[in-house]
């Protein structure tokens, strides 16, 4: 077990939270830590857009480095509006042309259905203003998320938007034709 991998029974038999864990993990990344002297452009031009399953690391799945590019994380790595409002200040403030979106199997959001907001509005006796997204193709999902960002008046730069799906088990990208 690598250092920054703690079961949850080590922060139960320590007392200290996972925050604490994490702010402390910060203390010692600062002692070394040098301004790499980069500017918010990234130095690739590219934005991705992945789902926030912690079983990706995605920076290391794609060969990423420190300032390569702007990374969106959301639950299913769809495109929602806050997607859309993020790409539109990456791309026309920030200087990005291309977008890569990556899904992946197994996704959560494959099991649960817009139902999810009547159970929470059951249980909180409010209703969610935001979309589950959930989706039972995670192909079609894909095409559905590119579509979105190629007909957004907001995104200027649509002429590189790639999506994949990224395998959980082999740590592959399989690419998705948006035209199938």
């Amino acid at each position: 077990m690598s250092t920054s991998a703690h079961s949850s029974t080590d922060v139960v038999r320590t007392g200290e939270s996972v925050t604490d864990r994490l702010v402390e993990a910060n203390r010692r990344y600062a002692t070394e830590f040098a301004d790499p002297g980069m500017d918010a452009r990234p130095v690739l031009k590219v934005a991705v857009v992945a789902c926030m399953d912690a079983r990706i690391d995605l920076h290391a799945a794609l060969g990423l480095e420190l300032g390569d590019c702007h990374t969106i994380r959301n639950a299913g790595g769809v495109v929602t509006d806050d997607v859309i409002r993020s790409l539109t200040i990456s791309q026309r403030a920030l200087g990005t042309r291309s977008i890569v979106l990556v899904h992946h199997t197994g996704c959560g959001l494959e099991s649960l259905t817009e139902g999810f907001r009547d159970e929470l509005e059951q249980e909180v006796g409010q209703r969610p203003t935001w979309a589950v997204e959930a989706f039972r193709d995670v192909d079609q999902d894909v095409r559905q998320s590119m579509q979105r960002l190629r007909t957004s008046p907001f995104v200027p730069h649509t002429d590189d938007i790639r999506g994949f799906v990224f395998d959980v088990k082999t740590g592959l990208l399989r690419e998705i034709d948006p035209a199938d």
